[in-house]
């Protein structure tokens, strides 16, 4: 069955094209339109609904070797609220999902995982469960907006002063229309913006007063169209694209979330017997067109990958993707089958936006 985040009706009553995505109705955009509000967020700002990510709390005594040997980060020097990325990893070394993990006290920390992967992701946690650890499922409580662009920290200044000022760091019990939320300095754009987590009763007076405050700044109403550019104009990867669980995960580019230094972790002993075959890299297209999703590439008539996301970039006005590669492929430049026809593309760095 199909859900409704908390903010179906605001939605609704906004005229979103609403679409399934990840078992829930979400809008893929707004009457404005996906340029125009990926636009919105790279010059104003931007407010998304993103309560379908799920929140699971890990409470009790042993929480911090729990997570060292759950995910493949290390939370060793991890202060209370802070957040923190990783790669939660199966036993052959591939992607079970990446999350944040936030820290509220030795004793209390909460998972934010992907929507798709929810359910596998409990029963992974539960399965791998400790003494003294006590995990709950907290996604149905929250809705979850995100506020981002180079105004947002104006726009949120008008509805409270507890605003955190660095990156990765999170405020416990902000209070919104006298409920407790919390509000972390955190994103998926390449910009600067917040997260905020709210009880679902008053998620939708949040983001009319989210708007309302934005009204005058250029904010817009963004769906998931614009997310997905934005995340990959900064070359964020995605669950289900760049990651997946038969990717191993030292062949995604996201070496600074998996540290080898720990005692043990799992998947730790797959990723030290596996050595990477491919990489993640950026290109360019030469040739006018757009690489999708799944397009082969090849050298000649050598299939060495296959594009994991493409699209022309809003920013750049090029067009663009992320790939999939043999590492052993030293050439400059690579040709995707795009519907039969060859295009040429040139790598380049990436992300392929920064602020």
């Amino acid at each position: 069955m199909i859900k409704l985040t908390p903010l179906y009706d605001f939605h609704l009553t906004r005229e979103g094209k609403i679409v399934e995505f990840a078992g829930y109705y979400l809008p893929i955009q707004y009457p404005t339109g996906i340029v125009a509000e990926h636009n919105a967020v790279r010059n104003n700002a931007g407010l998304f609904d993103v309560s379908h990510m799920g929140e699971f709390e890990i409470t009790g005594d042993n929480c911090l070797q729990f997570l060292n040997n759950l995910l493949s980060n290390d939370f060793t020097d991890l202060t209370n609220n802070h957040c923190r990325y990783s790669l939660m990893l199966n036993d052959n070394g591939g992607m079970v999902d990446d999350l944040l993990v936030y820290k509220f006290n030795d004793n209390k920390y909460w998972l934010i995982v992907n929507a798709g992967n929810k359910d596998k992701d409990a029963e992974w946690v539960n399965s791998h469960l400790i003494k003294g650890v006590n995990f709950t499922d907290k996604s149905d409580l929250y809705g979850q907006v995100a506020l981002q662009g180079p105004k947002a920290e104006h726009i949120l200044a008008k509805i409270t002063d507890r605003i955190p000022t660095e990156n990765y760091t999170f405020i416990d019990g902000v209070e919104l229309f006298g409920q407790q939320c919390v509000l972390s300095r955190t994103g998926y754009t390449g910009e600067d913006g917040f997260e905020i987590y709210i009880p679902s009763s008053i998620a939708i007076k949040v983001a009319e007063a989210i708007e309302l405050a934005g009204k005058d700044d250029g904010l817009l109403c963004c769906g998931l169209g614009c997310r997905d550019t934005l995340r990959f104009e900064a070359s964020m990867p995605l669950y289900g694209h760049e990651l997946t669980e038969d990717y191993l995960a030292t062949e995604v580019g996201l070496a600074f979330a998996i540290k080898m230094t720990k005692p043990k972790f799992i998947g730790r002993q797959a990723l030290e017997q596996n050595e990477p075959i491919y990489r993640r890299r950026g290109v360019e297209l030469i040739d006018r067109g757009i690489a999708r999703e799944h397009s082969p590439i090849y050298d000649g008539d050598n299939l060495i990958g296959e594009v994991t996301t493409g699209t022309m970039s809003p920013t750049l006005g090029k067009a663009i993707a992320m790939v999939r590669i043999l590492k052993s492929y030293k050439g400059d430049t690579i040709e995707i089958d795009v519907r039969g026809r060859r295009l040429k593309a040139k790598f380049v760095k990436m992300p392929f936006y920064k602020r």
